[in-house]
């Protein structure tokens, strides 16, 4: 994808009048980069598409998905709908020739990833997957303290942080992600956005062992007290090893904490980073980043530079969800995906963390140490 001429025009896929995810995020962001147009969108009906194109000014409005993807006035489609409708949407795009991006995470369950990215390589056009947090301003900053030396070796990594969702009560407009057979859970969504910041940093996986468990096998419904079944799990804790060498201990925790919602410690033989924020949405998450090496016996803030904030257009979403939305956008646009640092995750990219989550699943499964397939 290439901006220097007109600008790409986008047909979302998902965007619903009644609110969601695109409104507070894609819709901001597309509205202030000069390299998109959001031209078209599709949503469940005609008449929820006519009510979803008039609030948010979009010109063309669609019923279905398969309408979007055929239309010749759609260069790339963006698929923010729930994870069991990704597969259908994704190879009618593929199929019309259309770049994707994709919300995270890229299929329901790894065989879907599987073949979702092979039918991308046949297809022979740019796909990306919606991976925010490698985005974040913070993120980008903490990697770029570990690779010029801050804390010299990374010897490990601890992270805990909450789910935000899957504690004891659930959203009304949340109840499919109680089961895990539509493949959207805590594991796969803050602890997949989290883990691939993770990886960015510190570097790829190479063995996982795991427990997984769902404490809170009945939640209750807000507002209503409804019961209803859960059967994903609300507790994950991770041990691994990356590729350096260090050691990794994550665990994340269905709900909300009175206590530590986010908490990510970096140790080296040098030095100590501590990345602290509201929860384990790291995509999302306000993030404050503290360090202290040599001879600091506490550590201190270290304040944000402002060249981490190099997306202009972007100034009035900072702190909200389209802002890192927005900077994988503004990534997009160039002819070489790593371009400003923060390589642009696509489709192959997506398969490789599904795979590690695969790889977690199976470790929890046999109560054995798993090798993490990279490739």
């Amino acid at each position: 994808m290439n901006a220097t001429t007109a600008p790409v025009r986008v047909g979302l896929v998902g965007l619903s009048a009644r609110g969601g995810w695109a409104p507070h995020s894609h819709v901001p962001a597309l509205a202030r980069l000069d390299g998109y147009e959001l031209r078209a969108l599709a949503a469940s009906s005609d008449a929820s598409a006519r009510a979803a194109g008039e609030k948010y000014g979009v010109p063309l409005a669609f019923g279905s998905a398969a309408e979007l993807v055929r239309s010749d006035e759609v260069d790339l489609v963006v698929v923010s709908v729930r994870v069991p409708l990704h597969r259908e949407v994704i190879l009618g795009a593929l199929g019309a020739g259309k770049a994707v991006l994709s919300e995270w995470p890229l299929g329901n369950g790894l065989a879907e990833a599987e073949e979702l990215s092979a039918a991308a390589e046949r297809a022979g056009v740019r796909t990306f997957a919606g991976l925010q947090a490698r985005s974040a301003p913070a993120v980008r900053f903490v990697r770029d303290l570990v690779a010029g030396g801050y804390v010299g070796e990374v010897l490990s990594t601890s992270l805990v942080a909450s789910g935000r969702r899957w504690g004891p009560v659930f959203e009304p407009s949340g109840q499919y992600l109680l089961d895990r057979r539509n493949g959207g859970s805590m594991l796969t969504i803050p602890f997949g956005h989290t883990v691939d910041a993770v990886a960015m940093v510190l570097g790829e996986f190479t063995e996982v062992s795991a427990t997984l468990a769902t404490r809170r096998p009945v939640v209750t419904e807000e507002g209503t007290g409804r019961p209803a079944a859960m059967t994903v799990d609300d507790q994950i804790a991770v041990i691994g090893r990356l590729d350096s060498g260090a050691v990794v201990s994550a665990h994340f925790r269905g709900g909300l904490s009175r206590g530590t919602n986010f908490h990510w410690e970096i140790n080296g033989t040098e030095g100590d980073l501590v990345i602290t924020g509201d929860s384990g949405h790291l995509q999302q998450a306000a993030l404050t980043v503290r360090g202290a090496r040599g001879a600091d016996t506490a550590t201190r803030e270290l304040p944000l530079p402002e060249r981490y904030f190099d997306i202009p257009e972007l100034d009035d979403v900072r702190g909200l969800p389209a802002y890192n939305v927005g900077a994988q956008y503004a990534r997009m646009l160039g002819s070489d995906p790593a371009e400003s640092g923060a390589p642009v995750p696509d489709f192959a990219h997506a398969l490789r963390r599904q795979r590690l989550l695969d790889a977690i699943e199976r470790a929890a499964a046999t109560g054995t140490r798993v090798g993490v397939r990279v490739s």
